[in-house]
């Protein structure tokens, strides 16, 4: 049985670079990493030869028919392209519509959300209604929120080696919201498995590998390194109050990057923790398919195991080569 053709685009990002390792282990697919002319000297994009991938240079947003003909023979498109860079797919939807694409999985790979909530996931949403409105086959996968982004730092430091830098993990309302969360490591492991199964085709299907609140990841913090951790609780009319202020900013200055971060960051917590919404209830009345249900045999890490990595040194810092804008 010939092997499906897949096109990654992002696969030196974070959550491409996931995607990529776990396509590489299952070896069932003959794998084309699509890579921006300005990035094709970078050493990151050359070692992927090595790995066996085959490099495709093109701007998406270049002429249509180039990308066409560049995407005729492929299977499955993926797209891990950087969070500021959403609408740049519409080209890249139209083109794989043209060339005979089976299956388009575009940039989703985050909390579980419904429209009219985040500014990233209404974005989201223009792209999934161009794929339908085009009869493109598609795939909608999300994963929650990341473990790399989801500690709060220990007392003695032993874990800010691995931190974001300026993250802050408060804790939000009381603390007892549920969420869907997942080690970054473990987001391939799902796409591979998702992408090779008839099953998910024209699906939302979303990925887990724990579900907690703030307080157990508090508490799991404080069992594993034997330290103790301040509980600082931000107001929910605070979130809120922060989102309507930076999106006043955000109107007036829609260039601004750092606006946009803030926007966005804070519209994740507004999701998450007052109103809720990333939780496997939520995502079952949204129409997701539960990966773990599906693949049972796949064991990914809980959040217990990543914390005894963490304080272990083991853990990568996300975004440490830079966030793709």
């Amino acid at each position: 049985m010939s092997k499906q053709k897949v096109l990654l685009l992002g696969a030196t990002g974070e959550t491409g670079t996931s995607i990529l390792n776990s396509l590489l282990t299952l070896n069932k697919f003959e794998i084309t990493a699509l890579v921006r002319p300005s990035s094709a000297e970078k050493p990151d994009v050359q070692a992927l030869t090595e790995k066996g991938v085959k490099i495709l240079i093109a701007d998406i947003s270049g002429p249509a028919e180039e990308l066409i003909n560049a995407l005729t023979g492929i299977d499955v498109v993926i797209s891990a392209i950087g969070g500021m860079a959403q609408m740049a797919q519409m080209g890249l939807v139209e083109a794989a519509k043209k060339a005979g694409v089976k299956r388009f999985v575009p940039c989703d790979f985050a909390s579980v959300c419904p429209v009219g909530v985040m500014m990233l996931r209404d974005e989201k949403e223009e792209i999934h209604t161009q794929i339908k409105k085009l009869g493109l086959g598609y795939t909608f996968i999300d994963v929650g929120y990341w473990y790399q982004l989801s500690f709060p730092p220990l007392p003695s430091g032993r874990t800010s080696y691995a931190m974001f830098p300026g993250m802050q993990v408060p804790l939000h309302g009381d603390g007892e919201a549920k969420n869907i969360l997942i080690d970054i490591r473990d987001i391939g492991h799902f796409v591979a498995r998702i992408i090779d199964d008839e099953r998910t085709l024209n699906k939302y299907v979303y990925g887990w590998g724990d579900i907690l609140t703030e307080n157990q990841i508090y508490d799991m913090m404080e069992e594993v390194s034997g330290e103790k951790l301040e509980r600082v609780y931000v107001p929910d009319e605070e979130v809120v109050a922060q989102e309507k202020q930076l999106l006043q900013a955000f109107e007036n200055d829609k260039t601004n990057v750092r606006l946009r971060i803030g926007v966005m960051s804070t519209q994740y917590a507004i999701s998450k923790y007052v109103r809720r919404d990333n939780t496997p209830e939520n995502a079952k009345s949204l129409g997701y398919l539960d990966a773990r249900e599906l693949y049972p045999d796949l064991k990914p890490k809980s959040f217990k195991e990543f914390v005894g990595d963490l304080v272990d040194g083991k853990v990568q810092r996300p975004y440490a080569k830079g966030m793709s804008m």
